[in-house]
C-alpha cells in the first residue's frame, strides 16, 4: 500500500486522514522530518528560489518515497510547481487538498482588513499535465 508523503505546512485534518486512508488506500502517513517541515513553513519571498533549498525536498522525497506513494504538496506556488514536476517525473502521485472556504472580511479603523476564513476540506486532487 502506497504512503501519503506531507510536503504542507500544517496538520492534517480527521477528514484528511479518513480519505488518504480509504479512497487514497495509504497504510501510512509521513510528515516532513522536522527540519525540513521549518524551511517549507518559510521559504522566502524575496529572490529567485534557492535550488540548494529544492534540492533538499527533492532529495527527501527521492530517499524517503517509493514509486506510487502519494505526496501533499501545498506551500509556495513557485517552489510546489517544481517539487509537482519531479513527482510526475519520477513515478510519485502529487496531490493537493481542495477545500470548501468560508470567508468574512472585516474593515478596522486604521482601514486594514482583517479576513477570517473558515476551511472545510472536500477532497484531495492529483495535479495532472
Amino acid at each position: 500500500m502506497p504512503t501519503l508523503h506531507l510536503l504542507f505546512s500544517h496538520n492534517l485534518t480527521d477528514p484528511q486522514e479518513k480519505e488518504a486512508k480509504e479512497i487514497l488506500k495509504c497504510d501510512s502517513i509521513k510528515p516532513l522530518p522536522f527540519e525540513l517541515l521549518q524551511l517549507w513553513k518559510q521559504i522566502p519571498p524575496e529572490g529567485e528560489i534557492d535550488k540548494n533549498l529544492l534540492c533538499k525536498f527533492k532529495n527527501y522525497l527521492h530517499t524517503e518515497s517509493l514509486e506510487d506513494d502519494f505526496v501533499l504538496v501545498q506551500g509556495d506556488f513557485g517552489v510546489a510547481f517544481n517539487i509537482v514536476n519531479w513527482c510526475l517525473q519520477n513515478n510519485r502521485i502529487p496531490v493537493y487538498a481542495t477545500t470548501n472556504r468560508i470567508a468574512k472580511e472585516i474593515k478596522n479603523q486604521d482601514g486594514s482588513i482583517k479576513k477570517i476564513n473558515v476551511f472545510q476540506h472536500i477532497q484531495f486532487r492529483r495535479y495532472k499535465l
